[in-house]
């Protein structure tokens, strides 16, 4: 069985002007927006198997994808990144709770700037770990 847990991913100080989207499948990438948050969907299995078509990632070490720049769907901009958000973190626990609260999310927040100045890149660290938040963005 597959539940689906409702995610949010909030960007701290995005750069002005660079395009930020999830990143869906090989290559493909959500609506490209120009906004510091994120909301969507995945699937948890019962087994805690995390899927989806924005879930990326080898079992044990699932992650999802914000692109920015031209992997963010804008062809013309001179940044070509992608930072990477592990699930790690999202404990059975929270996605209990999140379950059990009308109108919540998972919500974490990630820097939108990496330390050379320019869109956040790599594996990025969360700023305050995964919880639930009530609302939507």
């Amino acid at each position: 069985m597959k539940r689906t847990v409702e995610l949010r991913i909030c960007l701290d100080e995005p750069i002005s002007g660079v395009t930020y989207a999830l990143q869906r499948g090989r290559d493909e990438h959500v609506a490209p927006v120009s906004t510091s948050v994120f909301e969507f969907e995945v699937q948890r299995m019962d087994d805690g198997r995390w899927g989806g078509p924005l879930v990326h990632g080898p079992s044990g070490g699932k992650f999802v994808y914000i692109g920015s720049g031209t992997h963010g769907g804008d062809r013309s901009s001179s940044w070509t990144r992608r930072a990477k958000i592990p699930l790690v973190g999202i404990s059975e626990e929270l996605i209990q709770a999140h379950l059990a609260a009308p109108n919540s999310r998972i919500e974490c927040t990630i820097a939108g700037r990496a330390k050379d100045g320019g869109p956040c890149c790599a594996t990025v660290p969360l700023l305050r770990g995964w919880e639930l938040a009530k609302g939507s963005g």
